[in-house]
């Protein structure tokens, strides 16, 4: 399959127009649905969209390549466009974009595609080659220009031959990867490979794309090594670069700054890269300390998420299946109390999926800790994470375990780096997690618990003072409290204030807690259907199974993305959970079960307004969500 079988002339635009990057990706899409490799419009340009969240597919000098992998995408296919004049793209040079190639590819396992999509990327570093292609007066002349320089590609691959290595000529050895490995990764490798060989040194350049690792390094490739770049936005496997000189640096990088890279490689600047930890390949990237902060908590997010939607499913099937079989009204105050166990089928479900949530939070904190800290951080994030899961400070405080895991374990390889290198072994197996797991306990245990338990006490006696004043602001206050943290103390003492208030037969007060805590799951999944833009791929798709753990009052379904985004997912919350829990107690509506969600409807007092209540309260959620985040596409 040659680049010029992807192309066709309905496929190609050499007077393209837009006034920016969204007009521009829009346009290239229509041209791709022309060259007939689209079932679904909108899915693949949903899918084109959320691939430029993750990073501008402006790779520099005038070009921009991007693309989507979709099951939208009958079979792989380029579509092509010239804009004179250039288009503003935030490329990462900052300058305008004239050419754009867009990749289709198939979501399958067959990735045959991709060497020829890594033979386009290549062809655009030749800057006579994209010169001829704007110079091109035809889409036949445009095709052509492309058709001959890949045949002398080609050619000259055919006839190359591996030179020997002189006795003083260096060598380098690289490894590229971007998060979608079709178009970065091969022009990075590329750009290497080129400026190594002006440079005279021999090269090799191992790619990590959507079709695998290729050309990977071997033993002998890296012993033999002067020097060794890896220009990755994703994890690559480090440990085998231990006692090399490495820089470590962004994918961009690599393809704008090969030359410094390359010097920095083989002189004493690059830092000797210790897969223990103790000192690692110097990062060349920009990155922000704000950006590496919610990179590190990105990772525990994705990894928790498995956890929250498989618990909180399962656990909303239990109360499915108690409130089929079960006549509500005919139960008692302690059968009420146990709901979604009642039944030996829900009992099971129950179970089950408290078993997952309970790794939520150990997860949450561990890779945050990994993340910081590598493997050694892992532990100890565990570890934190499950003293807040069982006891006061919940999600919040996990949060902090997992972060004060991996810098305290960073602190630690720092400390350990002057001991004798006879002892690097018991550095991994012994001293990193015995020190780190009694330091985590001990800051968990005696600064991070104590001040979160007294917040508690503070919580309920002021909800037992509020109790006699105003039942409107009361509702909205204990509903307000269910959503700030989602489980953790302020979640925790509004739902033990609503229990006991069953037990003292205000069950008014019940119906506020319960209703704040399904509106935050409802209204993200609402927010993730009405402003997609807001959200990444992966948030649109997990969002809509909020609905059911909303439903089913698992307010822990919303955790993942008030992780991600406390500063607007939070207040938008309480806000609208605060009115539904106002709007039901000025209605009178009242609960006798202390759990069950929609489940226990039948047992709600004035069901009808309570639940328009909780309509409002999630549309006022998903509204003022939608205003406050940013467009993520």
């Amino acid at each position: 399959m040659k680049i010029t079988d992807l192309l066709s002339i309905e496929s190609v635009d050499l007077n393209g127009k837009a006034s920016g990057k969204q007009e521009v990706l829009e346009q290239m899409v229509d041209l791709m649905v022309k060259r007939g490799n689209i079932s679904d419009r909108k899915v693949y340009r949903d899918t084109v969209f959320s691939r430029e969240e993750e990073g501008t597919t402006g790779v520099g000098g005038g070009i921009a390549i991007p693309h989507g992998k979709s099951s939208a995408v009958k079979a792989p296919g380029l579509a092509a466009m010239v804009v004179k004049g250039g288009v503003d793209f935030d490329a990462l040079d900052g300058e305008p974009v004239e050419i754009l190639f867009l990749i289709a590819a198939p979501n399958t396992k067959d990735n045959v595609h991709l060497d020829v999509l890594s033979r386009l990327s290549v062809l655009l570093m030749d800057e006579g080659f994209t010169q001829k292609l704007k110079a091109a007066g035809s889409r036949e002349e445009f095709l052509q220009t492309i058709e001959a320089a890949e045949s002398r590609r080609e050619a000259e691959e055919a006839g190359e031959t591996e030179p020997a290595r002189a006795e003083n000529r260096k060598k380098i050895v690289a490894v590229t990867a971007c998060p979608t490995g079709i178009a970065h990764t091969y022009m990075a490798a590329e750009s290497i490979e080129k400026k190594a060989r002006e440079l005279g040194y021999e090269v090799k350049v191992e790619t990590r794309g959507s079709g695998g690792a290729k050309n990977v390094l071997t033993e002998e490739d890296i012993r033999t090594a002067d020097g060794i770049i890896v220009a990755a936005d994703t994890k690559v496997p480090m440990d085998r670069f231990d006692g090399k000189r490495t820089v470590v640096c962004q994918v961009s990088a690599g393809i704008s700054r090969p030359e410094e890279l390359i010097r920095k490689a083989v002189s004493k600047e690059a830092a000797v890269y210790h897969s223990s930890g103790e000192s690692a390949g110097e990062s060349e990237g920009k990155e922000s300390s704000g950006h590496r902060l919610y990179k590190h908590l990105m990772n525990g997010v994705s990894h928790m998420l498995p956890f929250v939607v498989g618990g909180g499913i399962l656990i909303a099937i239990a109360f499915l299946i108690d409130g089929l079989s079960v006549d509500m009204a005919a139960l008692s105050e302690a059968e009420r109390a146990n709901f979604g166990t009642i039944t030996p089928m829900a009992a099971f479900f129950k179970n089950l999926g408290n078993v997952a949530f309970g790794f939520m939070l150990p997860v949450l904190a561990g890779f945050i800790g990994e993340s910081i800290a590598d493997r050694p951080g892992l532990a100890i994030g565990f570890v934190g994470g499950a003293i807040a899961s069982t006891g006061t400070s919940g999600f919040l405080g996990a949060l902090a375990a997992g972060f004060i895991a991996g810098y305290l374990m960073q602190l630690l390889k720092k400390i350990f780096s002057r001991l004798p290198k006879g002892l690097d072994g018991l550095k991994p197996v012994l001293l990193y997690p015995l020190l780190g797991v009694l330091f985590i306990g001990l800051i968990m245990n005696f600064l991070i618990e104590p001040p979160i338990g007294a917040l508690n006490t503070m919580l309920n006696q002021g909800l037992s003072a509020m109790n006699n004043t105003s039942a409107v602001l009361l509702g909205f206050v204990l509903a307000g409290m269910m959503a700030i943290d989602m489980g953790g103390p302020f979640n925790k003492a509004a739902y033990v204030f609503g229990t006991a208030s069953i037990a003292a037969g205000n069950y008014n007060i019940m119906a506020a807690v319960m209703i704040g805590g399904m509106v935050p799951p409802c209204a993200i999944a609402l927010a993730t259907l009405l402003f997609k833009r807001k959200f990444t791929a992966e948030e649109r798709k997990s969002g809509p199974t909020n609905f059911i753990m909303g439903l089913a009052f698992i307010t822990e379904g919303a955790i993942p993305f008030a992780a991600s985004d406390p500063l607007r997912v939070i207040p938008s919350c309480v806000l609208g959970s605060g009115l539904a829990g106002a709007l039901s107690m000025a209605m009178g509506c009242t609960l006798m079960a202390p759990h069950g969600g929609i489940f226990v409807f039948p047992v709600v007092g004035n069901a009808l307004m309570y639940l328009a209540a909780l309509v409002a309260g999630t549309l006022v959620s998903a509204l003022v969500l939608g205003l406050l985040k940013r467009n993520r596409a």
